[in-house]
């Protein structure tokens, strides 16, 4: 869902669109629910002389695994009443366009960006600069090798939250920090067998958030175009000798999307690994340029989108096919 929004704010950004926000108050309780379901009466709420009778519910509760759905179903139901539609690589994102004006209407669970000025979206601060069009948005090499080797080690290991740590940056990096997921694709491989040098890893990466915790993913102040920058580390891991490969793809001069991960294959040469990052970077913009095709404000998305790649032997082997020994099974 993260990937949604800091691909509607820069747009916002550019059009100097209004971003309001709402919460739906006891979301859960407000829809009817079409099975019969039945539930202990309520400790303190027990019928006295009836206490082995059984609750019939009328309306959906938290704790049913249906109640998400059930909302989700009755709000799609009651804002398409209202000439909403819906976007189909997004079911949780809405558009209505009625004369010069246009709305766009994003739910994430019970919350919905619309009635109030929003300065939190899921936990990310929003910071924008009216009069320069400028929206602002913040949150606050490792091997097997070092993992445990002795008893004492383990036991001082025990006692250390590697687990949740590597948790909870990862949410940050997941929203708005694209510095960070090559260092946390590394450190969160040896969850299972974290010895004291990957917690110094990870702990460094925490010195750095929190020194940088004023660093802002700002948008504003470019072009309202989609471009991707692609790259690759070939044999990166000492453990396997497998690649690491990334994208980031960039709309009105900030990041939307990044990603860095580990490569499943075992890559022959760097050719091959750039070109497989490029490749995934067009799996990825095919996406990212539908969805925005479905919002129907940036004209530009229209247009071939232009994937930046360093690689003198990948970059060719894309533009057209090109036989050599070494790359001849490339198609």
């Amino acid at each position: 869902m993260t990937k949604f929004i800091r691909i509607m704010l820069p747009i916002a950004a550019w059009y100097d669109y209004e971003i309001w926000q709402m919460d739906v108050k006891t979301v859960l309780l407000n829809d009817f629910i079409e099975e019969d379901i039945y539930m202990d009466q309520p400790e303190g709420f027990m019928v006295v002389g009836e206490e082995q009778k059984v609750c019939h519910l009328q309306r959906s509760i938290y704790g049913l695994k249906q109640a998400s759905r059930s909302w989700n179903i009755h709000f799609d139901e009651v804002i398409r009443g209202y000439d909403f539609v819906k976007n189909n690589l997004d079911h949780c994102v809405y558009n209505k366009i009625s004369g010069g004006s246009v709305v766009f209407l994003v739910l994430y669970v019970d919350d919905i960006l619309d009635l109030d000025e929003a300065s939190y979206i899921i936990g990310i601060k929003i910071f924008r600069d009216r009069s320069k069009r400028i929206l602002g948005m913040t949150q606050n090499s490792l091997s097997k090798k070092q993992s445990l080797k002795t008893d004492e080690e383990l036991k001082r290991m025990l006692d250390i939250p590697y687990a949740s740590a590597v948790g909870n940056i990862q949410y940050v990096a997941w929203c708005t920090r694209p510095d960070i997921p090559y260092t946390l694709s590394i450190t969160s491989r040896y969850q299972a067998c974290a010895g004291e040098a990957h917690w110094t890893a990870v702990k460094t990466i925490l010195k750095y958030l929190r020194r940088t915790k004023d660093v802002f993913l700002v948008y504003g102040g470019g072009e309202l175009i989609l471009e991707g920058f692609s790259d690759a580390n070939f044999q990166s891991d000492d453990d396997d000798a497998k690649s690491q490969l990334g994208f980031v793809f960039k709309l009105n001069g900030g990041v939307v999307v990044w990603k860095s991960s580990k490569q499943d294959t075992t890559d022959e040469s760097t050719t091959e690994v750039e070109y497989i990052a490029v490749s995934e970077a067009a799996k990825e913009v095919v996406w990212i340029k539908n969805y925005i095709q479905e919002l129907g404000v940036v004209l530009s998305i229209a247009e071939s989108i232009v994937i930046f790649c360093d690689n003198n032997g990948a970059i060719p082997q894309a533009k057209e096919l090109r036989s050599h020994h070494r790359s001849k099974y490339i198609f």
